[in-house]
């Protein structure tokens, strides 16, 4: 019973993920940037975007919430994250080789409470 609980509330998480991960491609898209990956993998972890804003490659991470009762997603992204996030879109530059000028990690927060539309909150540049 307690096995079938926790699967279910897993299913619901992975759900509201794939949900914030599909609204950001849908906001990044709108901006004119072109997604040129999505949960790409590696042994260090994995991006959840990969986006060329123009000759800026930019990997983005995506924090997903259905409230703010433990926090704001952005408040997720901590600075040993941002580290990895920094360490990943290097080894994704060395590995395909594309033609960019410039690398970037930036974070989209997405908001989805019930009855309400989406809040996306994207920062830009994480430092």
């Amino acid at each position: 019973m307690q096995a079938n609980l926790q699967q279910r509330k897993n299913s619901r998480k992975l759900k509201l993920g794939r949900l914030g991960e599909d609204l950001a491609v849908k906001h990044i898209e709108a901006a004119g940037w072109k997604v040129v990956e999505r949960n790409w993998r590696h042994p260090l972890g994995e991006l959840d975007i990969i986006a060329l804003d123009g000759r800026t490659a930019v990997a983005i991470e995506v924090k997903t919430r259905s409230s703010e009762d433990y926090g704001t997603p952005l408040e997720a992204i901590t600075q040993e994250k941002l580290q990895r996030l920094r360490k990943l879109v290097l080894e994704w530059n060395h590995r395909t080789k594309p033609n960019v000028l410039a690398i970037r990690v930036d974070a989209i927060a997405v908001l989805v409470r019930p009855g309400t539309n989406p809040v996306i909150d994207h920062l830009k540049a994480l430092s």
